[in-house]
């Protein structure tokens, strides 16, 4: 994966609560094989109507926010069914960060998981961040590194789990992070060895 340490992008509003993985990719788009891309069915349901057409007031689809790589959301993002698929249409669409007050916990490890940062702000800072974005603000920073995000004059903490910072800054997945303690096992194993000799199966047992 791609290391995730300062993302400085267009930033899109998304002023609702409790968005949940079914709004996110619907599971009649889950069909398709993840190398066509889920990108064009994030959010169909709420960016389309039943005509196809482009629901000109969702904020996705208003001037100015083609490109957006940073979603603003209210609490409880990603509930619902475990579906991977969400963050595979969050990723394909070019999302790099999610911000909001809580998120659904596999929604965030399947995030992390696909390089996606889920960085969890106070409920009021969250909002501010709305506001700042719904005034005309078109761009912000997220800085994994110092846990920071600036918005024009706005500066907010955001919090994540330490191991998913270490995933995303070094673009770790579990098995990079496994092979990161490596002289750690090692030393483990040789160690129990010598405590424990009949615990190793010996040559041609």
């Amino acid at each position: 994966m791609r290391p995730f340490t300062m993302l400085s992008a267009p930033a899109c509003p998304l002023p609702l609560s409790g968005i949940d993985t079914d709004q996110l990719i619907p599971a009649r788009f889950m069909k398709r094989s993840r190398a066509e891309g889920y990108g064009d069915y994030l959010l169909h349901d709420l960016r389309f109507d039943e005509t196809g057409a482009r629901r000109l007031d969702f904020p996705l689809n208003r001037p100015g926010r083609d490109g957006a790589q940073v979603l603003v959301a209210r609490r409880n993002f990603g509930g619902g069914s475990s579906r991977e698929a969400a963050v595979y249409a969050l990723v394909d669409y070019g999302i790099r960060c999610v911000i909001a007050p809580s998120f659904a916990d596999i929604f965030a490890s399947n995030a992390v998981n696909n390089g996606l940062l889920p960085a969890q702000v106070a409920e009021g800072d969250g909002e501010c961040l709305i506001a700042v974005l719904e005034s005309g603000l078109s761009e912000m920073t997220v800085d994994l590194s110092t846990c920071r995000i600036v918005a024009g004059n706005l500066v907010v903490p955001f919090e994540v789990e330490q191991v998913w910072r270490t995933k995303l800054l070094n673009g770790w997945d579990d098995i990079d992070l496994t092979l990161s303690q490596s002289a750690e096992i090692r030393a483990f194993n040789l160690a129990d060895a010598a405590r424990r000799p009949w615990a190793s199966p010996r040559a041609g047992e």
